[in-house]
């Protein structure tokens, strides 16, 4: 692609924020969506027909069959977002077109949301919220609107990557103990400076938690992670927060539990069938629902736009892009 004269085709699936599209437009030939409307399958499959370069985002579904359809000059997937689990990424690699992603560049955002979900289903800000504005307020009392205390609690983490030490760091700051649970063991080092405990067992850290936070990815093996059978493993006082996929839990057994009293609360930031949510979880006092924007600030947005842009500029100078997704690695 580095021997073209032309522009390289970049065409971007979702709106970016105007600094990044401006800078797109002066390195690249980028077909924008300045309307934001959700490409549907055959919206993809005639994206991919004609782009040197496609600029998913993580609600796009870059399947087999989409990719099936793609052109002689489709060698680069830029995808704007972390996870990668909306790319066949089998069918990617045996067509020959290379994945990369935006790491690194969310930690904070989406660990700052994390945190702001745990205090708000402890001390049910929500609930509060919604009281005042309905006009059912009468005034304070002593036991009225009585949440948990954070300090002394223990917060198990699923999945101990960037955000998941970002959300410990936090944690710590509100006097929580830390306890995580990963696929491989964190460096000793990094364990003295979080002060964080390693449960080999992901049951057993379950039955002793306080509050549990998913940050792990999905992938096929974290698929439902959460089932029904670990689900009952909580205790009815904890809470739960999701700002990583909604897919990792079974959110059907999750709603039955939390309509039951059977786990205390929860805070959810995405959605196993997103944008659709189940029913019984909009019906529920006791839990925090926002609509997946962990990760959305402006400066976390343009920093992940940035990172597309090195990425596709880099692969069609002819150089290997810094974030190529390696299947081997998730």
């Amino acid at each position: 692609m580095s021997a073209r004269a032309r522009k390289p085709v970049v065409v971007v699936t979702r709106k970016l924020p105007d600094t990044v599209e401006t800078r797109m437009m002066e390195l690249f030939d980028a077909r924008l969506n300045v309307d934001d409307q959700p490409m549907d399958e055959a919206a993809l499959v005639a994206a991919v027909a004609h782009a040197d370069v496609l600029v998913p985002t993580v609600t796009d579904r870059i399947d087999a069959a989409v990719l099936a359809a793609a052109g002689p000059n489709l060698r680069l997937i830029a995808s704007f977002g972390t996870g990668v689990d909306h790319i066949d990424l089998q069918a990617a690699r045996a067509r020959g077109i290379t994945v990369t992603n935006t790491p690194g560049v969310l930690t904070e955002d989406t660990a700052d949301m994390a945190m702001a979900l745990i205090l708000a289903v402890a001390r049910r800000l929500t609930e509060g919220e919604r009281i005042v504005r309905s006009g059912k307020w009468r005034g304070w009392g002593p036991t009225f609107m009585l949440g948990r205390r954070l300090g002394g609690r223990r917060l198990g983490i699923v999945g101990m990557g960037r955000i998941g030490q970002a959300l410990a760091r936090r944690a710590r700051g509100f006097g929580m103990s830390i306890h995580y649970h990963n696929r491989r063991r964190l460096h000793p080092d990094i364990e003295a400076e979080l002060e964080a405990t390693w449960w080999e067992s992901l049951d057993q850290m379950l039955a002793r938690m306080d509050v549990l936070s998913v940050n792990c990815p999905h992938t096929p093996a974290t698929y439902h992670l959460l089932s029904a059978r670990r689900l009952k493993l909580i205790q009815p006082h904890a809470f739960l927060v999701n700002t990583a996929r909604g897919e990792v839990i079974d959110e059907a057994a999750l709603a039955r539990m939390l309509a039951a009293r059977e786990i205390a609360g929860a805070g959810l930031d995405v959605f196993e069938h997103e944008p659709a949510v189940n029913p019984r979880l909009l019906r529920l006092d006791n839990v925090v629902l926002l609509p997946h924007m962990g990760s959305a600030t402006l400066e976390g947005r343009i920093a992940m736009g940035e990172k597309v842009i090195v990425n596709v500029k880099t692969f069609v100078d002819g150089h290997r892009p810094p974030d190529r997704v390696i299947e081997a690695m998730l």
